[in-house]
């Protein structure tokens, strides 16, 4: 069995999840943190392509300065080198859900009420991203999940650019960035796009929702760009009867070709959103009717959608009788709408008028100021909210709800919202990167880099990060200063060869590597007083003081103890010429001997 794909050296690859345009997504192990995460890498028939590496760079680098539940969390970005090609790669959260592309794919139908609230979380993720300075700007089923717990994510800032970026839509050989299917008329003209086109998007994916189909469909990109900018969608209520009015106003004032006449930011049409589902006016009705004079019906569709309601395992489906009611029973219905509506209409004629105020601007003010400040314009209706932001001072108000400026009745309901400070966020883990690279990592990540210390280490090269304070993996603020530990190289040091060596040149070899030594003795046919083993083996590696065992050779039993040579010199004469008289020094008449020196034994 093949071993799985591991990349930088950390996430072990388990299967393709995914495929898109210029992406893989695999879902992955971090074998480090020994957690489920999101692979996305380059394909390789795109990689050689600069325009794509610096597309996708973007998306890592947009997608990782965002830090909010309905956008999917970038982790950590890297690059993995396959037959001599750099493919980039991000690692991102692992999210346990479909997108709405595969449930639309499915012809899995969802209540009017809860498209609706996808769509808000749509738009918590987008007014968080505007908030920031990025437009999306490819917002469409493909790119919004939906988990099992009925939670919006938002993903693929392949195409974000910053607010200010001066570049327009179009791309060097004249292909339109974006989805042609939900892409605003500005983009389609080519012009510069800020975050009313995301709007225009999001408008175009709840109308999806709500129909079962795009707004425009055509044999080409360009006949489906030209239909967003020159023609009107049919209304929602003429393909499916059941929508509601209010959330077809809403999609319809998303949706308007002039950009000054859409939501001007996505907080508006979330809260517009909001009232219609709690069965208040909305802004977009309002328009509607005051506007009814200049619209122009198109004709109906005949298709009627798609069948059956789906409520993905959270939502009642919906009866397909409801569907085919009886004539009866909507003539009754229409009878207690009509005196539903006289009784509120004077429920409106007759009650008190309430006074009329503008909200304050409360903004940068402490709590207690910004109640007082409500109390003074005439507010006693109002509660507080708090809530994580980056810029405001915790303790101190961002704004309310309604904006200040606004006006309304002085019996109204205001939310204050007070601020958290800014939002925690996950420690980068940096263990194993070098300096330059793990203080690239924080920084990026929206930290300080703290006190730098240096420990010896055997795990770690010299240079590289053994550990951080805070730990990598945990939460903190943003600009908390993160303290290193770097590693300065091993403690241990090399155990010398001894074998060969006396005992006085082994002591001196062990005490210069910072080791000690014993002796022990054993008989031996190798040369008598030289170490012929040691216990620690030569070049391996020890803590400093450790005692080194040598052995050293002694002769075995019987055996003659070395001393000088009884061999004579080379050239020295084994033999001498004695007179045969016996001359050469004895006593005269005494038995004649060698000199005891000159003796050779046979």
């Amino acid at each position: 069995m093949s071993q799985p794909r591991l990349l930088g050296g950390r996430y072990e690859l388990e299967g393709v999840i995914g495929r898109g345009g210029m992406a893989e997504v695999y879902r992955a192990r971090d074998i480090r943190l020994d957690r489920l995460v999101a692979v996305k890498t380059l394909r390789h028939d795109m990689a050689r392509d600069h325009v794509f590496q610096a597309r996708f760079r973007r998306e890592a680098q947009s997608a990782a300065s965002l830090n909010h539940p309905s956008i999917i969390a970038v982790y950590d970005t890297g690059e993995d080198t396959v037959d001599g090609i750099s493919i980039p790669f991000i690692i991102m959260e692992f999210v346990d859900g479909r997108t709405l592309k595969e449930l639309l794919d499915d012809d899995r139908r969802l209540l009017p009420e809860r498209c609706a609230e996808i769509t808000e979380g749509i738009l918590r993720a987008l007014e968080y991203s505007h908030t920031n300075g990025i437009v999306h700007r490819d917002i469409k089923p493909a790119n919004v999940m939906l988990t099992r717990q009925a939670e919006v994510k938002v993903m693929d800032f392949g195409i974000a650019r910053a607010m200010n970026d001066n570049q327009v839509t179009m791309t060097q050989t004249s292909q339109v960035i974006g989805t042609a299917q939900y892409l605003s008329p500005e983009q389609a003209r080519g012009e510069r796009v800020d975050a009313r086109s995301d709007i225009y998007s999001t408008g175009c994916v709840l109308y999806e929702l709500l129909t079962g189909r795009p707004p425009f469909t055509g044999d080409s990109p360009v006949s489906i760009a030209y239909q967003h900018v020159r023609e009107d969608p049919v209304p929602p209520t003429e393909i499916d009867p059941d929508i509601p009015e209010w959330l077809e106003g809403v999609v319809l004032r998303a949706m308007t070709k002039d950009r000054e006449d859409r939501y001007q930011s996505s907080e508006e049409m979330r809260q517009d959103l909001l009232r219609g589902l709690q069965g208040m006016p909305t802004q977009a009705g309002t328009m509607a009717m005051a506007s009814a004079g200049a619209t122009t019906a198109l004709p109906p569709v005949q298709d009627g959608g798609r069948g059956g309601y789906d409520d993905y395992d959270d939502y009642d489906r919906y009866d397909d009788r409801r569907r085919g009611g009886s004539k009866a029973v909507l003539w009754i219905l229409l009878a207690v709408a009509v005196l539903a509506a006289a009784g509120f209409l004077v429920f409106i004629l007759t009650r008190p008028t309430a006074e009329v105020v503008e909200i304050p601007d409360v903004a940068g003010m402490s709590q207690d100021q910004a109640e007082t400040e409500l109390s003074d314009a005439g507010f006693t209706n109002f509660s507080t909210d708090e809530r994580p932001d980056p810029e405001v001072p915790e303790g101190d108000a961002i704004g309310t709800d309604p904006a200040g400026g606004q006006t309304t009745t002085a019996d109204s309901e205001i939310t204050l919202l007070i601020s958290q400070g800014p939002e925690a966020q996950e420690v980068p883990d940096v263990i194993g990167s070098n300096v330059d690279e793990a203080t690239q990592t924080l920084t990026n990540a929206g930290f300080e880099i703290g006190d730098r210390t240096e420990e010896e280490s055997d795990s770690y090269e010299a240079g590289q990060i053994i550990r951080t304070d805070p730990a990598g993996g945990t939460s903190a603020d943003p600009g908390t200063a993160i303290n290193l530990v770097v590693s300065s190289g091993s403690a241990q040091v090399t155990v010398p060869d001894l074998v060969g060596l006396t005992e006085q040149e082994a002591t001196d070899a062990v005490n210069e590597a910072g080791l000690n030594v014993q002796f022990e003795q054993e008989e031996s046919d190798e040369e008598p007083g030289r170490i012929i083993r040691q216990d620690q083996g030569a070049n391996s590696r020890v803590d400093p003081g450790t005692t080194i065992t040598a052995v050293v050779a002694v002769p075995r039993p019987g055996e003659p103890t070395p001393g000088p040579s009884s061999e004579p010199p080379p050239g020295f004469p084994t033999e001498f010429p004695f007179p045969p008289d016996g001359g050469g020094g004895g006593e005269e008449g005494g038995e004649e001997q060698p000199p005891p020196a000159m003796t050779r034994e046979p």
